[in-house]
This record gives C-alpha cells, structure tokens and sequence, in this order.
C-alpha cells in the first residue's frame, strides 16, 4: 500500500510533466496523421501556399485553442469592456502585460511542438519549398543540380521530374535535410529562451523557495476545492429552488457572496510582502469586503486592516 502510495504521489507531483509529454505524444499521432492521410502535395504551382498552409494553419488553431483552455484568458478579459479598470487597478497597471505574457508563452507550447515535428518530419516543408519562385533560394536549392532543378523543382515531391532517380532523391534529403535543421534549430531555441524567462522569474521572485513552493501548493489546493464547492453549492442552491417552485413555498435564506464579493475574487492577483496574500480569495477573506448601495455595482471598496502571515 505504501508503494502504491508513493507511485501516486510520484505521479501527481509530476503532472506538469506528464501533462506535457501526453501533449508532444499528441503531437507526434496528429502530425503522422496529417502527413499520411490528409497531405497531399500538389506537385504544381500552388506547393508554396499548400505546405505553408498545413505547416502554419494547425499551429494558429493550436494558440488559439491554447488561450480557450487557458483559465487565465477569461480571468484577464471577464467584464474589461464594461469596467476597464480590471485590467489597469491603481497601482498595478503593468501587471496587466505581466499576466498576458504568461498566457501568451503558456498557449505557445503547443504551436511549438507542432512546428518541431512537422519539421523534424520535412514533408510539408519540402512541399513548401519545392514551390518556391524565389531566385535566392532557387539559387540555394538547385546549386551544384542539373538545370532541370529550377524548371520542375515543383514536381521533385512527386518524383515527377525529367532528373534521373538520384538526382531527384538528393533533392528530396536536401530538403528535408534543410527542414529537420529548422526543427532542432526551433527546439534549441525554445529550450534556451524558456531557461531564460525561468531564470528571469525565479531571480526577480519576491519570495524564497520554500515560500514559493507553498503558494504553488496553495493556489493548486484552492482552485481544486473551489472548483468541488462551486458545484456543490450549485447543485445545492438548484435543488432548493426546485423544491420550493413545485412545493410552491418560500425558499429559506441562502447565504451567497454579494456581487461585490464575487467581483473581487475574480481580480488578477498581485503578490505583496507585507499582507502575504497567495491569491485574490485569500485576500478577499483577509480584509473582508464592504460593497455600498450608493455605489456603482462594479465598484469594490476593500476594508480591515491586513493581516500578516
């Protein structure tokens, strides 16, 4: 039992991990997919629009869907249009660009293991470039080839071409060559440039490991129970009001946070070393919340005095 225990724990504390490694196995399935189903090169003219088309096109629809799944996305965006001071609070007005560049870098992971596979493989990047009608990257492509190379560079995909077989086929390497270059070059620089934003954040971080290690703990415990008491407080408030409607009685009180409340544990929430807040509920809870009826219902008044850690 304890084993298995472990083997659980083990497993949970490597989600990130593993969530990522399910991610680029995805990856992997979908581009072999595409490669061996759908892909077809034309072999003419319209190479150039093709092989960019499904080398680029599911890379955007994977950023997009990266900012759909993306819970701080909504957060961010929520309510901005009717009250744009969410997204510029006194006194936090850069943190706005703070949060969406993490959203940003967090939704490019999947583009980029995309783009690195379809790389590495080089069958739509070779599709791509035999269309090309560039001098210069003719001048690259067919440099030391037979004179056919810049008149059918367009049918080389399909061995189509008056070259003899080997010629052809030194082209097709040279290009997927070139392609699985990109798609290491592409990797390394992602690697390089995601060790750098890291040893940005941890450098400029307001607090130490440990600390920083209980507010990750902390944030991922409370969006976990607040996401169980969310719908066991819906299922218990549908309930009640489905009892009184066909019981046809008056509902008992139900305690609820006032619109107010809600407004405010739904900010982006910024760390302080003075009240040690680790998220926008906690701050919420700290300092207590005073809504007014003469003010406007999207105005936030917090009140208390904070409290430390």
């Amino acid at each position: 039992m304890d084993a298995f225990q472990g083997i659980i724990k083990f497993f949970v504390n490597q989600k990130t991990i593993i969530g990522y490694s399910f991610m680029a196995l995805l990856t992997v399935g979908s581009e072999r997919l595409f490669s061996l189903v759908a892909f077809k090169c034309p072999c003419s003219a319209e190479n150039t629009v093709y092989g960019l088309v499904f080398l680029l096109a599911p890379a955007w629809v994977l950023l997009i869907l990266g900012f759909f799944v993306n819970n701080r996305s909504w957060k961010l965006f929520t309510g901005c249009c009717v009250n744009p001071r969410k997204m510029f609070p006194r006194g936090h007005n850069c943190h706005f660009f703070y949060v969406l560049g993490q959203i940003i870098l967090s939704s490019l992971v999947a583009p980029m293991m995309w783009l690195s596979v379809a790389l590495l493989n080089g069958t739509f990047y070779e599709c791509a470039m035999s269309g090309t009608k560039s001098e210069r990257l003719l001048e690259l492509i067919c440099k030391g080839k037979p004179k056919e190379c810049w008149e059918e560079l367009n049918k080389v995909s399909c061995g189509k071409t008056s070259m003899t077989t080997t010629d052809n086929e030194e082209l097709k390497l040279s290009l997927q060559a070139q392609s699985q270059i990109l798609g290491w070059f592409l990797i390394c620089s992602a690697s390089f440039f995601s060790l750098l934003t890291t040893c940005y954040a941890r450098c400029r971080s307001k607090v130490s490991y440990l600390q920083l290690n209980f507010w990750k703990t902390y944030a991922q415990k409370e969006k976990e129970q607040l996401e169980d008491t969310i719908l066991d407080y819906a299922n218990k408030l549908s309930e009640r009001n489905l009892k009184c409607f066909f019981e046809n009685k008056r509902p008992d009180a139900f305690p609820m946070p006032t619109f107010a409340a809600w407004e405010a544990a739904s900010q982006l929430h910024s760390f302080h070393q003075g009240p040690q807040y680790y998220s926008t509920l906690h701050k919420v809870v700290e300092d207590g919340l005073d809504h007014h009826p003469e003010d406007d219902e999207t105005t936030m008044v917090l009140v208390g005095s904070a409290h430390s850690v």
